[in-house]
């Protein structure tokens, strides 16, 4: 089973997305968090793999509860709900350690598979939005050079896992694109973050784009 924990201000928005989810056999919705508080409060208690997180709650916003979800030791993969695909504070909450975002809107039936790819560790975030996203930023040329600073350190391989990781593939297709095994790409994407200071795969993907690493066609 996949735990998950739904924090959102409006009981409708919570009931609709547990009831969407509860369809699903192999994903139980152990808590609902009305703040950003009470949803640091659920992760801690229940232990989710996944946290849907509102961006905008009064009190203890989702930007501040994905902060210290992110800080907690083995902290479960949080995505980011909005009701705009294009927002700045979904480029605030992914540098903040979430794993995606999902419009508010999405469709019933991926809303089901999108919790099941955070689940796996996965990015929730297509290489369209990041690229949206990234192009949002209003410091986006000092981050572009930061960026690639970072990245220069990179070997040539961990350069071109890096930048398949910003087209949102999968270790097992970067495996089949760069001929490796799949754990030897995973060993890649560990120490990668590592070496770039990034706390999951969707950070590591957005510093792909930062740094002009992912093709723009």
């Amino acid at each position: 089973m996949i735990p998950v924990v739904v924090a959102d201000d409006e009981p409708m928005v919570c009931a609709h997305l547990r009831s969407i989810l509860g369809s699903a056999e192999d994903i139980d919705v152990v808590a609902q968090a009305q703040d950003g508080a009470e949803a640091v409060e659920a992760v801690v208690r229940y232990r989710p793999r996944v946290v849907l997180m509102d961006l905008r709650m009064p009190g203890v916003d989702g930007l501040t509860a994905i902060e210290r979800i992110a800080a907690l030791p083995d902290a479960p993969a949080v995505v980011a709900l909005t009701t705009f695909d294009a927002d700045t504070y979904v480029i605030r909450a992914l540098r903040a350690g979430a794993a995606g975002f999902l419009v508010k809107s999405t469709p019933p039936e991926d809303l089901i598979g999108l919790v099941r790819v955070a689940a796996d560790g996965h990015t929730v975030l297509s290489p369209e939005a990041a690229r949206r996203l990234v192009a949002l930023s209003s410091d986006g040329r000092q981050r572009g050079e930061d960026a690639r600073r970072k990245t220069d350190g990179l070997t040539e391989r961990e350069t071109d896992v890096l930048a398949c990781l910003g087209e949102g593939l999968s270790n097992a297709d970067i495996a089949a694109r760069l001929h490796l095994a799949e754990a030897t790409v995973k060993s890649y994407v560990s120490r990668m973050l590592v070496k770039l200071g990034c706390a999951n795969r969707t950070q590591a993907g957005l510093l792909a784009h930062e740094a002009g690493l992912v093709p723009r066609c």
